[in-house]
């Protein structure tokens, strides 16, 4: 029976050994030259930790006070030293990042001495300030879009993306300066993606208002609204959404003035990947969007550089996949996210500009599917019209897969973790006016496969 794929992760990699411990109030004080948790952990915690690791977020165990951290210490030295924890998994020899999670050396081994020592609470005194995260929403939204009811998840099985087309429409033209995907039930969604469907589309033509719709299927069983390049797919727009392993991070730049468009008379749809975990459960995901209040001086536009086309052979170690596109249009980047699936081994997103100069934008060496990280530019990078994006990667289709991937199949693009994608995100932004469909041209199909 599957379980949950996040709380499976963190028992991978915080295993319990709390048994091992003495009592806290046998280390309720502390010489002043040992490690303590008021004073050397906590501060730790609070700035690369407790963004998961609280009460609402994905992290399966709270980690704001001395008592609910206690019971996970040593495994928490094991993941740190391991570097298991905090995720994050770009090259630190390409960008710098403003939401980097790494550790220090130093912060490593503060964890580790504290853990040593028999961790310590230390003096009260010593203990900083707690922080004030916010309750429930990590925005503060004008406006919310839900689920009109629950969804009934079933126990067991394979279940097909599911479409909510919400009962809210958009009367006038409305520029959205941030917005947020809640899930309402994190230990069965995989993940929820806010899709807009402009006026005039006809993309999931059939959906019902606040109905649980399932696009019929072709024979070979991919979702007919879903085939890649069809008419109806183009479509759409993705919007905003949530992946496994998302803690808050930026898909919006209000402090840089920017936002996005969603026409009037737009409908809004949830796109919700449910994951059975041996329960039958329900879910009520929501959405909230910060709306402008005058029109914001630039617009953020969300590329999406994908390869529809390729074939992963049985038992294939190591097989590469590329794709690229070019802008039409200058731009500043300010964020990339790759995505694969349960085969991914890597991804390398390649910049190389009209001049011949290039560099990399960002490397992943050991992806992971089950941390679908954004990485946000330090400093904004720009980029000239006729810059070329390039996006690289490799799946590992062999039976050393440790995800348990089947390696008899050959594997092509497909919704399901066991299917893969080729995808890369890459969030620019540009002068309100610009049109965004028009802002990049993809590689064209008959384009050979590097």
């Amino acid at each position: 029976m599957r379980k949950n794929i996040l709380v499976l992760m963190f028992t991978l990699g915080l295993v319990v050994a709390a048994s091992t411990l003495q009592p806290a109030s046998a280390f309720a004080q502390a010489s002043p030259d040992r490690v303590t948790f008021n004073r050397d952990v906590l501060p730790i915690l609070q700035k690369n930790c407790q963004t998961c690791h609280r009460p609402g977020e994905i992290g399966p165990m709270s980690f704001l006070t001395y008592e609910s951290t206690r019971p996970w210490a040593k495994a928490m030295k094991e993941a740190v030293v391991t570097k298991k924890m905090p995720p994050w998994f770009a090259d630190p020899r390409f960008g710098h990042f403003e939401n980097e999670r790494r550790l220090s050396d130093l912060d490593i081994k503060k964890i580790a001495d504290w853990v040593d020592a028999g961790a310590p609470e230390g003096d009260p005194k010593d203990k900083p300030a707690a922080v004030r995260w916010n309750d429930g929403w990590n925005i503060k939204p004008d406006v919310v879009f839900e689920m009109p009811k629950p969804y009934t998840v079933p126990a067991t099985g394979t279940i097909d993306y599911v479409y909510f087309l919400l009962p809210n429409k958009f009367t006038q033209d409305t520029w959205i300066m941030d917005a947020e995907v809640r899930p309402g039930n994190r230990s069965v969604a995989h993940h929820a993606s806010v899709i807009i469907r402009p006026p005039g589309s006809q993309w999931m033509k059939d959906a019902k208002v606040g109905e649980a719709y399932i696009p019929p299927r072709k024979p070979e069983g991919q979702a007919i609204d879903n085939v890649p390049g069809s008419q109806a797919n183009q479509q759409m727009e993705w919007f905003v959404g949530y992946v496994p392993g998302m803690y808050p991070q930026r898909y919006f730049y209000p402090e840089r003035g920017a936002g996005r468009m969603i026409a009037a008379g737009s409908d809004v749809f949830i796109e919700m990947h449910y994951t059975a975990n041996g329960k039958e459960s329900q879910d009520q995901t929501k959405v909230g969007f910060v709306t402008a209040k005058e029109p914001p001086r630039k617009q953020l536009v969300n590329l999406m550089l994908i390869d529809f086309n390729f074939e992963i052979p049985p038992g294939a170690p190591n097989h590469p996949g590329h794709t690229w596109a070019t802008l039409n249009e200058a731009a500043t980047l300010v964020y990339s996210q790759p995505h694969l699936h349960m085969r991914g081994k890597d991804m390398e997103i390649k910049l190389t500009y009209p001049t011949g100069e290039s560099r990399t934008l960002v490397s992943v060496p050991r992806y992971s599917y089950l941390w679908q990280t954004i990485y946000v530019q330090e400093e904004a990078i720009q980029l000239p019209k006729g810059t070329r994006i390039d996006v690289y990667a490799h799946w590992d289709n062999s039976a050393n897969n440790p995800h348990g991937a089947d390696p008899t199949k050959t594997v092509r693009w497909g919704d399901q973790s066991w299917d893969e994608m080729l995808v890369a995100f890459v969030g620019v932004i540009v002068d309100p006016k610009t049109d965004a469909k028009k802002l990049i041209t993809m590689r064209q199909p008959a384009a050979p496969q590097d």
